[in-house]
């Protein structure tokens, strides 16, 4: 049985993000409907779409005549999920089925899309929605990013928001509009380019394709290969020093132990010369022993194309062959979640067009709600309108650093009650990660002592869901894995995020999100033929982060059709897959995936970015020719050049270009960065950010609303937590008595801590 059995869905979307979402519901059992137009999705001609399409069928509908319409029609009424970028289609057959779940992906955000055309575009949303503006290079000029990073991200996303849904139409009957905008996928995909403080400059992006953190970042050895150097958090950078032999940093006067001042433009420079000269001296395969011996976490970067081969990849079956009918073998990426009692299964390749016309969707309609889950007695009682789709749930967050933590912020911001478990010094990212932090309560405790564990299992026997991202081995050391849990749980839900995978010989290493980045090929590809490029996105952290969050959802939903938890895992292997999933697949004659260069603009003459008098602006012209026109350049498409193009738009205001654009139907839009939303009076009631203050009263923003419920929507999220800051009250809750509180409290088990307290935003990317 795979989670989502007897799950309808009807898709309706076109591009990459609806149809991932699709997909993923698929291979977790879901049956769905692909909805084509006559010339059928515009996407089947991308080399993804071999993935994006699989165990699903095929189904052309012409929606300007009736038939086609009541044929949707009928689909509508026995569907239980359908996904569109418009909420036209859906019109009273949705509306007469209660418990459809409607999840909305517009390309931009509902109701605008500041291009012309309105179709889905990876570039118009990255260059509008500011992750292009915020990545690291070598002029500071916007980069064209190979990766639909967003889009991918919306996929997962409204995937994990769908099944969030799901889980609360068990209790409540009734579906709802869920809407996951490519701006909520721009947003979920960088939240911490969102946290901004609008009284100070915006920092400059000219600090070199490595990024401006010199002990998180690329470096060139003696032999001419690169690796990454990870050292993030103090421990690692001390070890780096040691192992690279270049004394103790932090203790140079012009750090002062503070190891936040090395990114500050003085230090950085000097620092980085000093791993350089040092790097310089060995080959990679050298330096990457001694890191490994040294406990500091690094990587080597490899090429895009080889990584499916990886031993890592196979010893996790993170890849599988398809018999496409049309392409022949297809080698692809697999299964991002793994659930033990309930795995997913890829069934299907991507069907040809209307192949299933005829025969898909023969389902009942549904007349009234669907069945409701009745909890066991001693569930703890739930009203979730107005409190998230999660409303009632409890997960124990035992992550650090991004991706876990980042998983228990998204599941709080779904109404979940999330309690973030750390140990008594606390997540050594928490301060610079805040953001990550952000919707729970903290418990800081001990795990290496019995009392400890003591307390934590009868917190968890109050749970439905933990998590963690810890290191091979170190869950089930604390008696913090499933097999611990759920001696005393049953049904709770466990995910466990690793680095590498749980299988392989890679698996016991620790791993950071730029390590994947590394060893998958992200930054070479990214890079081309100049430097490798390092992803101010922290693009595999976040993408499991929201995979973990579908992970919990699937087995949540699960649980309530069995009554029976189980154990769920995913990693950042998996997500590098997922961040690449078109431009790894392999298959005789397939178009090579993009490839970037130094300060990569855009691929062709008509679809880059270009600097106008006053501002960037990212054009996206079907031809040279369409663009040549707009601009009155006075010479053929064949004759003009990118030069003329440069100098034409450089000599007038963005606004005047963009206009002229508009009017001649040719997708355009200005290149802002992440603040430029906040100001955008189209956006003012979308909730994206929210406005919050340091302890003198100055502002800043943070992300806010990461998906919108039309029934079940948050009343808001709080700020993160301080170390410990709720221990006393969780762990009463959990029923502890008093006197046991008291005495973890005075042995130093737990902290009894204070509220977060946040003076300064680091910008660490």
């Amino acid at each position: 049985m795979r989670p989502l059995e007897g799950i309808h869905v009807v898709e309706l979307s076109t591009g990459i993000a609806g149809p991932y979402a699709g997909m993923l519901l698929a291979d977790y059992g879901a049956e769905v409907v692909k909805v084509e137009p006559p010339a059928g999705d515009p996407a089947r001609r991308l080399p993804g779409f071999a993935m994006w399409g699989r165990n699903k069928q095929s189904m052309v509908l012409d929606l300007t005549g009736v038939a086609d319409r009541d044929r949707l029609g009928h689909l509508l009424a026995g569907a239980d999920v359908c996904i569109t970028p418009d909420l036209a289609p859906i019109g009273a057959a949705g509306a007469a089925n209660p418990g459809l779940v409607v999840l909305h992906m517009p390309p931009y955000h509902p109701g605008e899309t500041p291009w012309a055309g309105g179709e889905e575009s990876h570039g118009l949303l990255s260059a509008s929605g500011g992750p292009s503006c915020r990545q690291s290079s070598f002029d500071g000029n916007p980069i064209e990013l190979i990766y639909p990073v967003a889009l991918y991200q919306q996929g997962v996303w409204g995937a994990a928001c769908a099944t969030a849904a799901l889980v609360e139409r068990q209790r409540s009957g009734l579906g709802q509009v869920v809407t996951v905008s490519g701006l909520h996928g721009v947003i979920a995909s960088c939240p911490g380019s969102f946290v901004i403080d609008p009284g100070q400059p915006v920092a400059t992006t000219d600090v070199g394709p490595g990024g401006r953190h010199p002990t998180y970042t690329t470096y060139r050895c003696g032999d001419g290969e690169w690796l990454f150097l990870a050292a993030l958090t103090p421990k690692f950078q001390a070890n780096a020093f040691k192992t690279l032999g270049v004394g103790d940093i932090h203790a140079d006067p012009r750090i002062e132990n503070a190891p936040s001042r090395m990114i500050e433009p003085a230090n950085r420079v000097w620092i980085r010369e000093k791993l350089s000269e040092a790097f310089a001296s060995r080959p990679r395969d050298a330096w990457l022993n001694a890191l490994e011996v040294g406990d500091c976490p690094a990587g080597p970067l490899f090429e895009r194309d080889v990584w499916l081969d990886h031993p890592q990849i196979d010893a996790n079956e993170l890849r599988i062959t398809l018999d496409d009918p049309e392409r022949g073998p297809v080698m692809m990426p697999s299964l991002c979640i793994g659930l033990e009692a309930t795995p997913g299964q890829i069934r299907t390749p991507a069907p040809r067009l209307g192949a299933h016309t005829e025969t898909a969707g023969r389902w009942s309609p549904r007349t009234a709600a669907v069945p409701m889950w009745t909890p066991p007695p001693d569930e703890r009682p739930v009203e979730a309108d107005g409190r998230g789709p999660l409303a009632g749930i409890r997960v124990l967050d035992l992550g650090t650093i991004l991706a876990g933590p980042y998983a228990g912020s998204l599941l709080a911001g779904l109404g979940a009650d999330v309690i973030k478990v750390e140990a008594p010094a606390g997540d050594a990212f928490r301060d610079t990660g805040f953001v990550y932090n952000r919707g729970m309560r903290g418990l800081a405790i001990d795990l290496r002592q019995p009392g400890g564990q003591r307390a934590f299992h009868q917190l968890a026997a109050h749970a439905d869901a933990a998590i963690d991202n810890s290191r091979l081995g170190v869950a089930a050391r604390l008696k913090a894995d499933y097999r611990s849990l759920a001696a005393i749980n049953p049904g709770i839900v466990t995910l466990s995020i690793a680095g590498f995978g749980e299988n392989g010989p890679e698996a016991h290493r620790p791993a950071f999100d730029p390590v994947l980045q590394a060893m998958s090929g992200m930054m070479r590809a990214q890079g081309g033929d100049s430097d490798p490029l390092f992803f101010t996105i922290p693009v595999n952290d976040v993408v499991a982060a929201v995979t973990a969050v579908l992970a919990v959802c699937l087995g949540l939903y699960h649980r309530g059709v069995s009554g029976k938890g189980q154990r769920t895992w995913t990693s950042l292997a998996a997500s590098s897959l997922t961040m690449q999933s078109g431009e790894l697949l392999r298959f005789e004659g397939r178009t090579p995936a993009q490839r970037g260069a130094r300060d990569f603009n855009g691929p062709d003459c008509a679809d880059r970015y270009y600097r106008a008098s006053d501002g960037w602006l990212r054009v996206q012209a079907p031809d040279l020719a369409a663009l040549t026109e707009a601009l009155e350049l006075g010479v053929s498409g064949r004759e003009a050049s990118a030069a003329d193009i440069e100098r034409r738009i450089a000599a007038l205001p963005r606004m005047a270009i963009l206009e002229r654009l508009r009017c001649a139907g040719i997708p355009a839009v200005a290149a802002c960065q992440p603040l430029d939303l906040a100001s955008d009076p189209a956006l003012a009631d979308a909730d994206l950010l929210l406005e919050c203050q340091f302890p003198d009263g100055r502002p800043y923003l943070v992300p806010h609303r990461y998906a919108r419920f039309s029934r079940t929507e948050q009343a808001g999220i709080c700020e993160p937590p301080g170390i410990g800051q709720h221990s006393r009250a969780v762990l009463a809750e959990a029923g502890l008595p008093e006197g046991e509180i008291e005495r973890l409290a005075a042995d130093g088990t737990i902290v009894d801590g204070q509220p977060f307290v946040l003076t300064a935003l680091v910008n660490y990317r």
